[in-house]
C-alpha cells in the first residue's frame, strides 16, 4: 500500500500542535487531575473549533466526517500534548450514535461536533469503566441491543494516571435506543476507539522519545553526555524503530476504516496493539534514561509516563488485539 499524508492533512496536525504547544498542558492536566474541569473544558473547545470532533461525525449532522486519515493525524497530537478528558470515547460516540440514529443522534452529534458536549462510553467487552465519566455531559453505555444514558457517572476507582479517572456508570437509565442496529453501532464504535487510542499512545510515546533524547544531550556523566553512550544510543533507536513502526499501521488502518474494508477490525487492532506497546516502551527508555527524576513532579514528563500504559491497555489489552488479529 502506497500511502502519504496530503499537505492539507500535514498542514492540520501542524496547525494543532501550534495550538496545543501554546496551551500549556501540564497546567491544564494538573487541574484536570485536581478535579477543575475549567481549563480542559476550554481547551476541548478550541480543538472542537479547529475541527477535530466533527470528525467523527456525519455531515448530516453537522460534522465533517468520518474522516479516520484526518482523525489518525488529530489523535495523534492530541496523544503528543497529553490531552486530558474522554478524546477517544468522544469521538467513538460519533460512531455510535450516528450508527444507531434517531432522536439521540440528533440531540447529541451536533454538540460533539461543536464542542458543546463531552461524552464517555461503557461498551460491552470493553471492561466496567468509563473514562473521565463526573467530567462528561454524558455517559453512553451499550449492553446487548440497547443503547442507554447513564443516570449518573457512579463510584470512581484508583487510576495509574491522575488525569485519566475512571468511573462505574450508575446502571440503568434511559433507553434512547434500541434494536440490532445498536450492536453493529457499538461494535463500529469499539473499532473507532480503539483507533483513537492508538493514535494516543503513538503521539505520548513520541514525545517521551522526544523529551529523553533532548535530556540526554544535557545530562552528562564522566565529563560526557549520557546520549554519547553506546548503550544509550541502541536503547533510543530501538525505542524510535517501534514508534516509526506502528506510524504506517495506524494510517492503514485509517485507509482501510474509510473504504469500509471487511480487515478494518484485524488492521485497527495491529495499529492499536503496535502503537500501545511502542509508546509503553518509550515510557520505560524514558524512565530508565532519566533515572529517579524521572518519578518526580519536577519535569512535567511524568505525565505522559503515567499515561502510556493505561493507553497500552486502554480499549484492547495487547493480548485481545493479538488475538483479533489472528483471527483476520
Amino acid at each position: 500500500m502506497g500511502f502519504l499524508l496530503t499537505d492539507e492533512q500535514r498542514e492540520f496536525g501542524r496547525s494543532l500542535d501550534t495550538m496545543l504547544t501554546a496551551a500549556d498542558t501540564p497546567a491544564v492536566l494538573r487541574a484536570w487531575a485536581a478535579g477543575d474541569h475549567g481549563p480542559g473544558r476550554a481547551l476541548w473547545g478550541r480543538l472542537a473549533d479547529a475541527g477535530v470532533f466533527a470528525l467523527a461525525v456525519p455531515e448530516a449532522y453537522g460534522g465533517l466526517g468520518p474522516l479516520p486519515v484526518e482523525m489518525a493525524v488529530a489523535c495523534v497530537e492530541l496523544g503528543r500534548h497529553a490531552v486530558p478528558g474522554p478524546v477517544a470515547e468522544t469521538l467513538a460516540a460519533g460512531v455510535l450514535l450516528g450508527g444507531a440514529g434517531g432522536p439521540a443522534a440528533k440531540e447529541w452529534l451536533p454538540r460533539i461536533a461543536s464542542g458543546t458536549a463531552v461524552v464517555s462510553l461503557l461498551l460491552e467487552g470493553h471492561g466496567p469503566y468509563a473514562l473521565d465519566a463526573d467530567a462528561a455531559d454524558a455517559v453512553f453505555t451499550v449492553a446487548g441491543d440497547e443503547l442507554r444514558l447513564a443516570p449518573g457517572p457512579g463510584p470512581s476507582t484508583v487510576s495509574v494516571d491522575p488525569a485519566r479517572r475512571l468511573f462505574r456508570p450508575e446502571q440503568g437509565g434511559e433507553v434512547v435506543a434500541a434494536g440490532p442496529g445498536v450492536g453493529e453501532a457499538a461494535r463500529a464504535a469499539g473499532d473507532r476507539a480503539a483507533f483513537a487510542t492508538a493514535g494516543l499512545a503513538l503521539g505520548c510515546g513520541e514525545e517521551l522519545l522526544r523529551a529523553t533524547v533532548a535530556y540526554v544531550k544535557q545530562r552528562t556523566q564522566f565529563g560526557v553526555p549520557v546520549g554519547s553512550f553506546q548503550a544509550v544510543k541502541h536503547r533510543l533507536a530501538d525505542t524510535l524503530l517501534g514508534l516509526e513502526f506502528a506510524r504506517p499501521l495506524l494510517y492503514g488502518a485509517a485507509v482501510e476504516l474509510a473504504e469500509g474494508s471487511a480487515g478494518a477490525g484485524a488492521a485497527v487492532a495491529a495499529a492499536k496493539v503496535t502503537a500501545g506497546e511502542a509508546g509503553y516502551a518509550a515510557a520505560r527508555t524514558a524512565l530508565q534514561s532519566h533515572g529517579a527524576i524521572g518519578y518526580t513532579e519536577e519535569l512535567a514528563l511524568a505525565w505522559w509516563l503515567r499515561r502510556a500504559r493505561p493507553l497500552r491497555d486502554a480499549w484492547g489489552t495487547p493480548s485481545a488485539c493479538r488475538a483479533r488479529v489472528l483471527a483476520g
